[in-house]
């Protein structure tokens, strides 16, 4: 299941970057969690979180992200934001691009600004 997650986030990386990001870092990993992608749009940096779901039975792929998991990435982000500190004081956003469906046909959803730090 990593390797399909892995070619995920490497499919989404180069979407985002077709449509203008630039990339920052992938997979940044903490004891407090992990960042998928990590790109700059114009002057604010962007913290991806990317999703994929074969079936929707649970919920789609954006429902996935819970209030917990949404605290994990806030403070994998912090410690990001503190590791690379030319870019501590950009704006921030979190992103969420979700895939649902079969592998090969599945359907790509972005949504930016998917929640905010408090």
């Amino acid at each position: 299941m990593r390797s399909t997650g892995a070619a995920f986030e490497q499919r989404a990386g180069a979407e985002l970057e077709r449509a203008g990001l630039t990339p920052l870092a992938r997979n940044y990993t903490t004891r407090h969690g992990e960042l998928d992608l990590v790109m700059l749009d114009r002057d604010t940096v962007v913290f991806v979180e990317v999703r994929y779901r074969v079936r929707a039975g649970h919920g789609d792929a954006l429902a996935s992200i819970t209030r917990g998991k949404q605290d994990k990435l806030i403070r994998t982000a912090q410690l990001w934001l503190a590791a690379h500190p030319q870019h501590a004081q950009r704006p921030c956003r979190f992103d969420v691009v979700s895939y649902d469906g079969p592998a090969d046909h599945a359907r790509m959803q972005w949504l930016r600004g998917a929640f905010e730090a408090d």
